[in-house]
C-alpha cells in the first residue's frame, strides 16, 4: 500500500491536520507503515465480559482499568456490575443463545468477548463467536472438554504422561462398585459432565462410595451429566490451583491460589463452589511451579493441539501437592471463583493487553505477567442454608463501609496498593428502595453472594484487612467461614 492510501485509512482527516505536515516528516513508506502500526496498537477494543457472578466482577473491574478498553459491557451482570463505573450492564442479553450474542457483538463492534463461565464454553459459544470474526478470549466447545467431561480429562492424561491419580470410568454400576471395592477407602468418584461444582464426592468408606455410584447411574442426581462416572484413587498432600494462560502454543504462568471448598470450619461439611481463597499459595514453591509448567500445563497445551483442538484461555489446574510434587487432580478452562477476584487484586500487568495477545495467538510477544508481592484474600458472604436451600431477596447494606474498613486495616499493615480492598458482587441484585443510595442497599441472588477482598503484605495482613471488611457488612441472613487462609497463615 503506498503512504498516501496509509495516511487516508489509519488518519483520515484534511490534509492541514497531515501527520506528515504536523511531525514535519518526510513520506517515508516504512515510517508510515511503523506509524500505522503503533496507531492500530493504541485504539481502543470494546469488550464484552459474559457472566454474571463475582469471577465477572472482578474481571470487569480490572479490565475496564486498562487504557485500551473502549466500551466495557457485562452481560447478564449483578448489582455490583452494574455500579462499576466504567461498565454497563445488559441484563436483557441472552448468553445462553450463541447466536443472540453474536448478533449483539456485530451490532455493537465488540473487538474482544471474555467468556468467564464454564458452560457457555462448553457449549461452544467462542467457536460461534470466532466463526463470525469476534475476538475471543475462552477454548473451543472441543478444547472446553478438559472441563467438561472428567473421562475425556483422564484418558488424555494417561496418553501424555500428564501425573494424575489412577482411574477407570464406568457407564455400569456393577463395574463400578466392583472397582470401588478394589480401590478401598477413601476414594473418589466423579460424574464425567458439569455439575455445578457437586458431582464429585470424596468416599470415605466402601459404602459411601457405593451410594455416590447408585446416585449417578441409578437416580441419575447429575441427569447426564452423570450417565458415565470416573472412579479414581484418593490423592493425600494439600490442595492448590494454579493458573496459566494458552494462545493455542505459547503457554504463560500466571498465579497461585488455594481455595477453600468445604462450607465448614476447619474444611469441615459439605462441599461449595468455593468459600474463600488466597494468593499466592505458599505450597506452590518455584520448584512446583516450574514442574506444574512442564509437566502439567504444557503437555495439556501440546495435547490439545497434537488432537486438532488447541487451547485459548485460561487454564486451571486443580493440584493436589505433597513431597514436593504436584499431581493433577482436574482441569478448568477459565478463571477460578472465588480464585480470580483475589488474583485480580493483585495482578498488576494490563489485563486486557494479556488476554488480546492470547487471543490474537502472540503470547509470545507479550512479557510475562507482572504481580503484587502483597497476598491477597477473598472471604465469601454465603445465604444461610448454602450449600442447601436458602433465602434470597434478602437486604445487605454495609458495602461501602466494608471497603473503607478494609482499606483502613489493609494501608495500617503495610498495604501500597491503589485499590487495598475491594467487596465483589456475585450473587446480587438492585434493591427498589428508595433509601438505596448508591450501593449501601443490595439483596441476595444466589447462594455465594459477596466476595469481600484484601491485599496487603503477607497472608496474616490480608486476612485482617479482609475480616475487617466483611465484620462491617449488615446482613442478618448471611455467613461465611471464619478461617480462611488457615493454613497459611504465619507462613
Amino acid at each position: 500500500m503506498e503512504v498516501g492510501s496509509f495516511e487516508r485509512f489509519f488518519f483520515p482527516f484534511p490534509s492541514r491536520f497531515s501527520i506528515k505536515k504536523k511531525l514535519d516528516l518526510d513520506p517515508d513508506p516504512d515510517l508510515f507503515f511503523l506509524l500505522s502500526l503503533l496507531f492500530l496498537r493504541h485504539i481502543q477494543v470494546n469488550v464484552l465480559v459474559v457472566g454474571s457472578g463475582g469471577r465477572e466482577h472482578a474481571l470487569s473491574w480490572k479490565l475496564g482499568n486498562s487504557p485500551r478498553c473502549g466500551s466495557l459491557f457485562c452481560a447478564p451482570a449483578n448489582a455490583g456490575i452494574a455500579l462499576e463505573p466504567a461498565v454497563t450492564a445488559v441484563p436483557s442479553l441472552d448468553v445462553a443463545d450463541n447466536g443472540a450474542v453474536v448478533s449483539w457483538c456485530k451490532e455493537q463492534g465488540i473487538g474482544l468477548v471474555v467468556v468467564g463461565p464454564e458452560q457457555p464454553l462448553v457449549d461452544g459459544l467462542a467457536d460461534d463467536l470466532r466463526a463470525a470474526g469476534v475476538r475471543v478470549f475462552g477454548p473451543s466447545a472441543a478444547a472446553a472438554r478438559l472441563e467438561g467431561s472428567k473421562s475425556f480429562l483422564k484418558d488424555l492424561c494417561a496418553e501424555y504422561n500428564i501425573p494424575t491419580a489412577a482411574y477407570q470410568r464406568f457407564t455400569d454400576v456393577s463395574a463400578a462398585k466392583e472397582y470401588a471395592t478394589s480401590l478401598g477407602a477413601p476414594l473418589v468418584v466423579k460424574a464425567d459432565g458439569l455439575a455445578a461444582g457437586k458431582g464429585v464426592t470424596v468416599a470415605f468408606s466402601v459404602e459411601e462410595a457405593h451410594a455416590a455410584i447408585d446416585d449417578a447411574l441409578v437416580a441419575r442426581r447429575f441427569g447426564d451429566a452423570g450417565a458415565e462416572i470416573v472412579v479414581e484413587e484418593f490423592l493425600e498432600g494439600e490442595e492448590a490451583s494454579f493458573f496459566a494462560i494458552i494462545d493455542g502454543e505459547t503457554a504463560l504462568p500466571l498465579a497461585s491460589a488455594q481455595d477453600h471448598k468445604a462450607v465448614g470450619e476447619g474444611d469441615t461439611g459439605p462441599n461449595t463452589g468455593g468459600m474463600g481463597a488466597y494468593s499466592p499459595a505458599p505450597v506452590v514453591t518455584p520448584e512446583i511451579e516450574e514442574q506444574v509448567m512442564e509437566t502439567i500445563v504444557r503437555r495439556t497445551a501440546a495435547a490439545m493441539a497434537d488432537r486438532g483442538s488447541p487451547f485459548t484461555g485460561v487454564l486451571f489446574a486443580g493440584l493436589m501437592i505433597k513431597d514436593g510434587v504436584a499431581t493433577l487432580l482436574e482441569h478448568n478452562v477459565r478463571f477460578g471463583d472465588p480464585e480470580c477476584e483475589a488474583l485480580m487484586l493483585r495482578l498488576e500487568s494490563d489485563l486486557l493487553e494479556l488476554l488480546l495477545a492470547a487471543s490474537e495467538g502472540k503470547l509470545s510477544e507479550a512479557s510475562a505477567p507482572r504481580w503484587s508481592d502483597d497476598a491477597s484474600m477473598t472471604v465469601v458472604l454465603a445465604a444461610e442454608g448454602y450449600p442447601g436451600d436458602y433465602k434470597k431477596n434478602t437486604e445487605i447494606r454495609g458495602i461501602k463501609r466494608a471497603e473503607a474498613a478494609g482499606t483502613e486495616e489493609a494501608i495500617k499493615r503495610g498495604s501500597k496498593a491503589e485499590t487495598p480492598a475491594k467487596v465483589f458482587h456475585a450473587g446480587t441484585s438492585k434493591s427498589n428502595k428508595s433509601d438505596a443510595g448508591d450501593d449501601d442497599l443490595v439483596l441476595s441472588s444466589g447462594g455465594r453472594v459477596l466476595a469481600v477482598t484484601a491485599r496487603a503484605p503477607g497472608v496474616a495482613a490480608a486476612q485482617a484487612a479482609a475480616y475487617a471488611a466483611v465484620d462491617q457488612i449488615d446482613w442478618p441472613e448471611g455467613f461465611c467461614r471464619r478461617d480462611i487462609g488457615w493454613r497459611a497463615v504465619g507462613k
